[in-house]
């Protein structure tokens, strides 16, 4: 389904009882809902669950390709308002827990409980934002397919690139889909976004902290600094995953996820 929001047409899905909680996911960078899958299956058999696009991404417009995180919180406000949503469980990976934070930051009334998967409250280092830039050159250069078989190394542990073919060529086609315009705006925004370090204390609501044992994107040090934050939090580090941790290790993943859920509609967390 799409909706016109803020000037463009974001588009959503979603599965499970309209009733029931609502539990919407926000993919990482430069993925879509797609990477979502296997986790809408099994949301949906008991909760609300609903997963979009980002404007640039899958099946999102792309727009004039200047994005900012700001900007993706306006569209996923705009998103709720629109679903009539209120105290929404969200659930982000990487990018997707950026615009969660930031989102927290500006109105954590909106949401229930958050669910923040390999991601960091920390802005980009100097360093960081340097290799943003340079991919900006590159898939600029070279286009998206490239980008995509050089970033695959990167957030995919080794043993999982061969372990994992479905799930590694699933995400391979996601990203060369991607219009090198939507990448190379989205990495400029991911080097712009703000720290969100000091929201941390502030969160009120439940918290889980998800994140694979081998991330080199956003490693377990990232995600054990958030906990310690977060008062009252839960982390849970994935054995055998990197920074695709929803697809490396899905079984453990999911029932680290429905576990939390469970509870959180139970009013126990």
């Amino acid at each position: 389904m799409k909706i016109q929001v803020n000037g463009s047409n974001l588009h959503y899905e979603e599965a499970g009882d309209k009733a029931g909680m609502p539990v919407l996911f926000i993919h990482g960078f430069p993925f879509s809902h797609e990477m979502w899958k296997q986790q809408m299956e099994i949301v949906s058999k008991k909760y609300r669950a609903i997963a979009y696009d980002i404007k640039g991404h899958g099946l999102s417009d792309v727009g004039d390709g200047q994005y900012t995180i700001e900007g993706h919180v306006d569209d996923l406000f705009a998103l709720l308002d629109h679903l009539h949503l209120d105290r929404v469980v969200i659930v982000g990976l990487s990018m997707g827990g950026y615009i969660t934070l930031r989102a927290l930051e500006r109105n954590q009334d909106r949401f229930r409980a958050a669910v923040l998967c390999d991601t960091r409250s920390e802005a980009d280092t100097p360093e960081g934002k340097l290799r943003r830039f340079g991919g900006m050159v590159e898939v600029k250069k070279s286009g998206s397919q490239q980008f995509a078989d050089t970033f695959l190394k990167s957030v995919f542990a080794p043993a999982s690139l061969t372990t994992k073919p479905e799930a590694v060529e699933a995400i391979r086609r996601i990203i060369a889909r991607t219009p090198p315009l939507s990448i190379s705006g989205t990495l400029l925004a991911l080097a712009a976004r703000t720290d969100t370090t000091g929201v941390l204390p502030l969160i009120r609501i439940p918290v889980l902290i998800l994140v694979g044992a081998v991330d080199q994107v956003t490693p377990p040090a990232a995600s054990q600094a958030m906990h310690e934050r977060i008062k009252d939090s839960e982390l849970q580090i994935i054995p055998g995953a990197a920074h695709m941790s929803n697809l490396e290790n899905t079984e453990f993943f999911n029932r680290a996820l429905l576990s939390f859920l469970d509870r959180v509609a139970a009013g126990s967390r």
